[in-house]
């Protein structure tokens, strides 16, 4: 099981330090955005409209890091150096949650 763990954070690990290929390949390629990242903005673009109910909801959440930067690093190593942070902090959070919410549903089995 150890082993499984191992591998699985490796592959992990592995994901997210390619993660900046999403910021070159695309633009490379010239393909535009990420399928399924578009704001707002995009969407009247594409579509000549916003849905009311969408736009509605594109006001209640904003990114604690938008554009996957940390601090304005948006060019060069740095905006990759950004990007990968940003995976990582990700992952991290997930897992906190996910452990805590096991925690606290395996509590309630135990009962």
């Amino acid at each position: 099981m150890r082993t499984l763990y191992r591998n699985l954070w490796i592959g992990i690990i592995i994901l997210i330090v390619l993660s900046p290929l999403g910021l070159f390949l695309p633009e490379l390629l010239k393909a535009g955005g990420a399928w399924g990242e578009w704001g707002t903005d995009e969407l009247k673009e594409m579509l000549g409209y916003v849905p009311k109910r969408l736009e509605k909801l594109s006001e209640l959440w904003h990114s604690p890091f938008p554009d996957y930067t940390l601090g304005g690093w948006t060019e060069g190593l740095k905006g990759y150096a950004s990007y990968i942070i940003s995976g990582f902090l990700g992952v991290l959070a997930v897992v906190v949650v996910s452990i805590l919410l096991g925690k606290a549903l395996s509590k309630n089995d135990h009962s």
